[in-house]
């Protein structure tokens, strides 16, 4: 049987070529690759497309919309890495643990829309909570979060790494969506069985890689009088999971200081639960670029080229 053939479009930006280098030395798939100087070019693409059993999508939000309408009338089955698609009730939410079955509706879509880094975190901490009842669906919930400046893409990463640019930036750490709007938000508020809108407060440090989300709570405004229910609720739900850890309680309060950076390179993510009496804080730790973009991505097309997680 031919390997299946796979296509990323966007291979040239950073979660394209992260991708590339996750796949490139597998031997069940068959890469399609276009030339540099042919990117823009809607035509090759839209042959590369349609040629493609399977094709990523690592492009801006419009021209990801443009690429699906090229195999609207195809059988191409799609991931895309944009915000395009992630509310769109005709695309599986690719993050697997979402649910237990979960993964069988990823391994079986056509459509697959890859999760956002902050928001793999915040959905993997907030809709065990509110779906199992510990957290009311109208809660009001507020996101903290520090991500590596990979995630800005590349003239984020030049700003931080070329201080000879005229808009370089020389902050160690920095905050940004001070308006309260993030493109986050709604996959967030959505797959977080939230009625309201979260409050969400992103920031961007000196590192290439890695990402720490915070979701602070008070245990009395939720159905959970200690943060060992919480911590109970977590750990049924992503029991067994390969790419999700729940730290136990003990490993959580023995941590004096979380490196943002501690998972970078890893396609897995940690969750811990600190807390005390009164509050917990509830933390997913991951690689922006890893469980919160190419990696994800990766996991996704394991499944849906063979029902198995391969990766």
């Amino acid at each position: 049987m031919t390997n299946p053939k796979v296509y990323v479009d966007g291979e040239h930006g950073t979660t394209g070529l992260q991708i590339l280098d996750r796949l490139k030395s597998r031997k069940d798939i068959t890469l399609l690759s276009i030339a540099h100087e042919d990117r823009r070019d809607a035509s090759v693409r839209q042959s590369l497309l349609n040629e493609a059993d399977f094709a990523i999508l690592c492009l801006p939000d419009d021209a990801s919309r443009e690429a699906a309408s090229m195999v609207a009338d195809g059988n191409t089955r799609l991931i895309d890495a944009s915000t395009a698609h992630r509310t769109n009730p005709e695309w599986v939410f690719g993050f697997k643990e979402l649910d237990p079955d979960h993964s069988a509706k990823i391994a079986q879509a056509r459509f697959v829309s890859n999760p956002g880094c902050y928001s793999t975190g915040a959905i993997a901490l907030i809709r065990p909570l509110t779906k199992q009842g510990l957290l009311g669906k109208d809660a009001l919930v507020t996101i903290n979060a520090v991500s590596g400046y990979t995630g800005g893409g590349k003239n984020l990463i030049a700003q931080m790494e070329d201080a000879s640019r005229e808009d370089a930036i020389d902050a160690p750490h920095f905050l940004y969506a001070t308006g309260l709007t993030h493109k986050h938000v709604p996959e967030i508020q959505n797959y977080g069985l939230l009625d309201n809108a979260p409050i969400f407060s992103p920031s961007v440090g000196r590192f290439p890689q890695g990402m720490i989300v915070q979701v602070p709570l008070h245990l009395a405004a939720m159905k959970a009088d200690t943060p060992e229910e919480v911590h109970a609720c977590l750990a049924t739900h992503y029991a067994g999971c390969e790419h999700v850890r729940v730290a136990p309680l003990e490993e959580s309060r023995a941590v004096v200081r979380l490196d943002p950076t501690a998972l970078a390179g890893a396609d897995t993510m940690e969750l811990h639960v600190f807390g005390n009496q009164d509050q917990v804080n509830l933390v997913a730790l991951l690689d922006n670029l890893g469980k919160g973009a190419s990696g994800a991505c990766v996991q996704a097309l394991n499944l849906m080229l063979s029902g198995l997680d391969q990766n």
